[in-house]
């Protein structure tokens, strides 16, 4: 019975201490705007952006405290047809946003034999895993380094948005990137104050196509097997 008392309490503690550890990414973004508004400073921001979609809240949020370039650079976007369908998106919503601030558009090269090489011997690893990671960072490199060419105050991405992207790892590839660049990073984690919420309203008010899947042929995949999952479920349902 003790040492029951005993586990339970040191998992209870294990468990709080790590909350304790957990980095509110947010609040930090919150602070650096205090920070550059106290300043009466409106920094350039270098933002990669992964889809309209997922752009629409950030772009919305950001371009009241700074002056936005939104950096396309998405080589894992598969098919092809797929990823220019993404860009003319990206461009049309940039446009209809009102905003405080103007925001430019760069389109990076549509690069896919680089992300087959990075992902290769990952093939198989699941979405959510080390492959993903790896894109992170493929596209918030091109990110950084545009950053550094074009003498932009921060970079950042929108990557963070999504509930199913890892924000913790989002920040610390950024940070890595900022150490080798001598660019900041904008700290942040989107999907924070109902930012993710905000996002489906902003896609249905401006009426963004929402695709099925993250963008890769790995994640086609897998939506694609959900979807069969899905019906062959429903088949076997009705039959029942």
């Amino acid at each position: 019975m003790g040492g029951e008392g005993k586990t339970a309490f040191g998992l209870h503690f294990k468990v709080k201490f790590a909350n304790m550890n957990k980095v509110n990414y947010q609040k930090i973004l919150e602070q650096t705007i205090e920070k550059n508004e106290r300043e009466n400073r409106v920094p350039t921001l270098l933002l990669h952006s992964c889809c309209a979609p997922c752009s629409s809240y950030c772009l919305e949020y950001l371009s009241n405290y700074f002056k936005i370039t939104v950096f396309y650079y998405n080589p894992n976007i598969y098919p092809e047809e797929e990823y220019e369908k993404r860009v003319k998106e990206q461009q049309k919503f940039i446009e209809k946003l009102p905003v405080k601030y103007p925001i430019h558009f760069v389109e990076g090269a549509y690069e896919k034999e680089r992300f087959y090489e990075m992902a290769k011997g990952l093939e198989d690893v699941p979405e959510g895993g080390e492959r993903c990671f790896r894109c992170y960072r493929l596209r918030m490199e091109e990110a950084a380094k545009l950053a550094k060419e074009g003498g932009y105050d921060y970079f950042t991405t929108t990557l963070s948005i999504s509930p199913l992207k890892n924000a913790q790892k989002i920040n610390e590839i950024g940070e890595e990137l900022a150490e080798i660049y001598k660019v900041p990073h904008l700290t942040s984690d989107f999907k924070k104050k109902n930012g993710y919420k905000r996002s489906i309203e902003l896609s249905h008010e401006h009426a963004l196509y929402r695709q099925n899947y993250c963008g890769c042929v790995f994640s086609k995949k897998e939506a694609m097997d959900r979807e069969r999952l899905v019906t062959e479920n429903r088949v076997n349902s009705n039959n029942g």
